[in-house]
């Protein structure tokens, strides 16, 4: 019988995860599909640490968040993988969306952690792994996927590596790269910067060599054999001393150590509460951008010099300057109604921090009623050549200006150009500004728009 408190959430967490997330990243890079993919659209040879941390990352975020934050996280995967489509190098097409694979992926993270345990000589029993499959399982539903691309139980795990192991996979240029030639030449962490150019890159060469020892003596006998590795006596031993090292260290310690993160403890803790970082963002924002007067309130007339700046910089025609000065007033009179609550017709600081963070706290739809709309018609008016995008220059029209340094500015338009094609189009521009009204953390794209938070 599964014993209480089993979590699948909670082992994803766990920091002996990170012994096993460069097998993980071997066996999704040997997926045809996911190998083509990396070696054309992805910045892993110059960025290996970020695909590590966003792998990891997007598996907490869609196992451990709330409905909400797995329904963004899914809606965020989408965006970032509908355009992970082409020919590899062998002429064959590949799709990021195809099902298959991205089942795969999924499973291999499932396979990945069930491992770490078995490995850390803690393994699942029958019935602690069937209740953690059933956890995953209803997490990876929100991706709608035909039902017959996943195994129905547990049980059906290990027929399905197999089969995927000997009739899909392949030792890709990227897989082969991950494993045996990324980590030699890594640029060195952030966090190591301590070290300097030499000590790190002693540092390095150690490091390569042990994660491609421990990666080749935890990946699955199948998938080994298919790529004609062997499992040395040495690498079986270090695999054994750094798994049940970490295990028996990491058991013994409270949950806000073995954890990777507060938000990260066992579903049954209480979780702290994160900093929310909407107030200072929005007083800066009613200070910089709404407050045109200066005076500390919010009228009408800062509405229409906002309007009105807007079409003096881009040089609008009557039709364009009607529908931007309609769009901001429509803005005002949502602003007015919400806000005003003495009816003298200003808004003040205070008042519109507070009401659009209540706002948008009860009303998904709020900004939807006066902002989104007037940030259409800026789009618009911004898109000089009506292609349906802002590049660089069109974006540095609207927001450039002597508050901004331009290394900010650049930096603004990449976070809200996220699938990183160079232009923004009016999705990432209106997901940009809800993020920056709306994202409790600093680090979300869009809450850049005004230069550093």
């Amino acid at each position: 019988m599964a014993e209480a408190g089993v979590s699948f959430r909670r082992d994803l967490a766990e920091w002996r995860v990170g012994l096993v997330a460069w097998r993980l990243l071997v066996l999704q890079a040997a997926h045809p599909v996911v190998g083509a993919g990396m070696d054309e659209h992805s910045t892993y040879h110059a960025h290996p640490w970020r695909r590590v941390e966003h792998t990891l990352g997007s598996g907490r975020r869609l196992f451990y968040q709330d409905a909400d934050a797995l329904r963004r996280e899914v809606a965020r995967l989408e965006r970032a993988h509908k355009r992970i489509r082409g020919t590899d190098a062998d002429g064959r097409a590949y799709d990021a969306k195809d099902a298959a694979t991205r089942a795969w992926v999924l499973l291999t993270l499932f396979e990945s952690v069930v491992t770490m345990r078995e490995l850390g000589g803690d393994p699942y029993d029958r019935g602690e792994l069937d209740q953690a499959y059933r956890e995953f399982a209803e997490v990876v539903a929100a991706f709608g996927l035909p039902a017959d691309e996943l195994p129905q139980s547990a049980a059906d795990l290990p027929g399905y590596f197999v089969e995927v192991a000997r009739e899909r996979l392949e030792f890709t240029e990227s897989a082969r790269y991950l494993l045996f030639d990324i980590l030699r030449e890594a640029p060195r962490p952030r966090r190591l910067r301590f070290l300097g150019d030499a000590g790190w890159r002693a540092v390095r060469a150690v490091v390569a060599r042990v994660v491609t020892a421990l990666t080749i003596a935890d990946l699955p006998p199948v998938v080994r054999e298919r790529f004609g590795l062997v499992r040395t006596r040495r690498a079986a031993l270090l695999s054994r001393l750094l798994h049940h090292g970490a295990g028996g260290v990491l058991r013994r310690l409270p949950d806000r150590l073995r954890y990777r993160s507060p938000e990260q403890r066992p579903p049954s803790s209480r979780r702290p509460t994160r900093r929310d970082t909407r107030r200072p963002r929005l007083d800066r924002f009613f200070r910089e951008v709404l407050d045109q007067t200066g005076d500390g309130r919010l009228t009408v007339h800062d509405l229409r010099a906002m309007a009105h700046n807007v079409c003096w910089q881009l040089e609008l025609d009557d039709a364009g300057e009607a529908a931007v000065h309609t769009a901001f007033e429509g803005w005002w009179e949502q602003l007015r109604e919400t806000m005003d609550a003495d009816g003298d017709g200003e808004v003040s600081r205070e008042e519109f921090v507070a009401a659009t963070i209540a706002g948008c706290d009860r009303d998904p739809a709020y900004l939807e009623a006066g902002l989104l709309p007037a940030l259409r018609a800026v789009f618009t008016a911004a898109d000089t050549d009506g292609n349906g995008h802002l590049d660089a220059d069109e974006y540095r029209a609207v927001f450039g200006g002597p508050r901004v340094h331009p290394a900010e500015l650049s930096h603004g338009f990449r976070q809200l150009d996220t699938d990183g094609d160079g232009r923004i189009t009016l999705d990432e521009f209106l997901r940009g500004f809800t993020a920056f009204f709306t994202a409790r953390a600093p680090s979300t794209p869009g809450t850049w728009l005004l230069g550093r938070p």
